[in-house]
């Protein structure tokens, strides 16, 4: 999601019927008192798989397991360079608090959606914020980081949202008002093999069989350059051992919204999130080629955890029907994590929507899986579940959270209600056992 801007369709394009304000409310603050009591009941630590009552930080991950995030950072600036030449010295203040969180939560494997492509400022980064304490953290280091070009900024030639004039981030091939604004990065402790690893950002959207493209929209012309993905998607190969690997599914779909009847935005939104669905099933996968000219998905057996700002919420704000339902509700997809005991949710979560009130209050969907804290106001769409990491089914889940702190606590500072100086993003996190252990069941 673009920080400041509304992600939202006209209201004739939100076929949701909502429930009534009272009950949603109602649930909400059921919710958030039981969540902010309970643990002053029970001082054990929460190091169990039942996620009902999620800490803000999570505990040190268990021995056996990979502890792998997405967090959408809002690392873009307004021109060309600005976020590597604000990473060279180490006192920016968005960029200290992002790395406290970091430090906090202690992922292996991490995907950063939002920060704009330049390889020199992943090292930056690293180096100036993650490897210094951060608010009383303890320094974070990433052995790897894969980081490559997005379509974001890049001009098309084409009038694609034939406003008359050719020009401009809604002309890009992915929108941006320069080459690689929004993009994204992986950080990593394990190996990263480089030869395994694809991308798919040249991939034609004309190409996916049955496309959801708008009808009557795009010229022939236009098409045979316009790509599906909006930044990127891609299949980070992390070396596990030396015979085994993880793929790393990460990619930052364009929101559903900024656009008109057509739809042009939320039909690519849709195919996006379908491009995954069907590389992780061999019966759907044969027509993909990656940016190398490799065709084809994944393999049948093959251990994946997909991850990202998706900008899809299963139940609420404004992207097709059912977009997000094609990873949750996939066969390959951990069932648990995607939408059950595991999905990651958060006390803070569910706290924002009572106090923040507004859009939230007509939402259906539980406010405790929210990852996004968008404008209640107006017509904005409040806060959504947009942000995920969802393993495969052949991977056992030990753990899960979302770090959202309520405003009572110490650590809402990290995130507080001010985008500007963090993020209007949440960190999603799941802990996964490694081959050949077993989640750590907690004492009762």
């Amino acid at each position: 999601m673009i920080r400041g801007a509304l992600w939202q369709r006209g209201a004739s394009w939100r076929p949701f019927v909502f429930a009534p304000q009272a009950m949603r409310m109602m649930m909400i603050a059921l919710s958030a008192i039981f969540s902010l009591v309970s643990p002053v009941l029970s001082r054990e630590p929460v190091l169990s798989r039942d996620n009902s009552e999620p800490a803000t930080t999570p505990p040190p991950r268990a021995s056996g397991t990979l502890r792998i995030a997405t967090y959408n950072v809002s690392f873009f600036g307004k021109a060309e360079g600005d976020l590597t030449r604000e990473l060279v010295t180490p006192e920016s203040v968005q960029p200290k608090r992002i790395a406290a969180v970091l430090q906090r939560v202690r992922p292996n494997i991490l995907l950063l959606n939002e920060f704009d492509y330049d390889p020199r400022s992943p090292e930056l980064f690293a180096r100036n914020y993650l490897a210094i304490s951060q608010a009383g953290g303890k320094p974070l280091r990433f052995a790897h980081h894969f980081i490559a070009p997005s379509n974001t900024g890049i001009p098309s030639g084409f009038d694609l949202d034939r406003s008359g004039s050719i020009g401009g981030g809604n002309d890009a091939l992915g929108f941006g008002q320069f080459s690689g604004q929004y993009g994204l990065v992986v950080f990593s402790q394990l190996p990263i093999d480089n030869t395994t690893t694809r991308t798919f950002r040249h991939f034609l959207w004309r190409d996916m069989p049955s496309a959801l493209l708008p009808p009557d929209w795009y010229t022939p012309e236009s098409l045979a350059k316009l790509s599906l993905s909006s930044k990127s998607h891609w299949d980070v190969a992390i070396r596990l051992s030396r015979k085994e690997i993880l793929h790393f599914l990460v990619s930052h779909p364009t929101p559903p919204g900024f656009d008109g009847p057509e739809d042009r935005n939320g039909r690519r939104n849709h195919d996006e999130i379908r491009l995954w669905a069907d590389y992780i099933d061999p019966s759907r996968s044969d027509y993909l080629r990656d940016d190398r000219g490799r065709q084809g998905g994944l393999e049948a057996g093959a251990s994946f955890v997909i991850a990202g700002d998706l900008n899809a919420d299963p139940q609420d704000g404004g992207s097709v029907r059912g977009a997000i339902d094609q990873l949750l509700l996939h066969p390959r997809v951990n069932r648990e994590t995607a939408i059950g005991d595991l999905a990651p949710r958060s006390r803070g979560a569910s706290e924002a929507a009572l106090r923040q009130g507004g859009a939230n209050a007509a939402q259906r969907g539980d406010a405790s899986l929210d990852t996004a804290d968008f404008s209640d106001r107006g017509n904005g769409v409040g806060n959504l579940r947009t942000d995920y990491v969802l393993p495969s089914s052949n991977l056992e889940v030990c753990a899960s959270g979302v770090f959202w702190p309520a405003s009572t606590d110490a650590e809402f500072a990290l995130v507080n209600d001010d985008v500007e100086a963090s993020s209007d993003h949440r960190l999603v996190w799941v802990d996964i056992a490694l081959s050949g252990r077993r989640c750590p069941i907690r004492s009762k």
